[in-house]
């Protein structure tokens, strides 16, 4: 396949890992320049065999070309869908959607886990008290330099839940692929390695619901055992400590004949 991907946008120190991984396999590929502000960006190549990776913004743009695979944003990645699919697997299951506007209901002392419902990287969700939610929002929507919020942002609330350990896990045709830890709270002892319980889980959910030929899903451990924590796009996902020639190599594998 031909490769696109755009020159470093977000802090993921790994970030230039896929230009070594495409040098080494001597795979073709190309970087690019994508503006915030614009939807389009020069190509040399008129190939359809591609790949992208990038922002956010670019895989959703990149979702429209007639490229295979191209880009898997959208589709079953949103939460109302494959909440419906994971069912009580999803560590936020029985969450609501709502605009970063309304109002909702608040108990005494309750805390909410908060985060953008579709654009991951809009702001980082995080748990809020009530108070601290209003302050957010209230800076937010009164903040001009702002662009990428507005009062219909929809949002994804749900209640908070103690969690030990995070990790990403690749999944391409319904198979985990590679895997990596980027969290441990309040001083859990620090694995190298994604346990085998952690593994195992992922490839259970990934043959109960799947979402696309190729993402990632990030599950956590919790003291009620191992959830799911969201899904997101292969195509705009940091790589941590996940082995990226593995993930090359794999999407070669599935999408290089078709």
């Amino acid at each position: 396949m031909y490769y696109i991907v755009q020159k470093n946008v977000f802090r993921d120190p790994r970030y230039d890992e896929i230009f070594h991984v495409l040098d080494s396999l001597n795979l073709p590929y190309e970087e690019v320049i994508f503006y915030p502000n614009s939807n389009e960006f020069f190509l040399e190549t008129d190939r359809k065999d591609v790949f992208v990776y990038g922002s956010v913004k670019l895989a959703k743009v990149c979702a429209d070309f007639d490229w295979n695979p191209g880009s898997f944003y959208g589709g079953n990645h949103e939460y109302e869908k494959y909440a419906k699919g994971f069912g009580e697997y999803i560590l936020n299951h029985g969450s609501f959607i709502t605009q970063f506007s309304d109002s909702f209901s608040w108990e005494e002392n309750q805390k909410y886990f908060i985060k953008p419902s579709i654009d991951a990287k809009v702001f980082t969700g995080k748990v809020f008290t009530e108070s601290e939610w209003k302050d957010f929002t209230y800076e937010t929507l009164n903040n001009n330099e702002n662009t990428r919020i507005t009062a219909e942002t929809l949002i994804q609330v749900s209640k908070y839940h103690k969690i030990i350990k995070e990790a990403r896990v690749w999944i391409v045709n319904q198979k985990v692929v590679t895997s990596s830890y980027y969290l441990f709270h309040d001083q859990a002892g620090f694995e190298e390695n994604v346990s085998n319980e952690g593994l195992d889980f992922a490839q259970k959910m990934a043959k109960i619901y799947n979402v696309a030929d190729a993402y990632v899903m990030d599950v956590c451990e919790t003291f009620e055992g191992w959830k799911i924590v969201e899904v997101n796009c292969i195509n705009s996902a940091g790589f941590y400590k996940g082995d990226v020639k593995k993930i090359i190599l794999v999407l070669e594998e599935m999408y290089a004949e078709k």
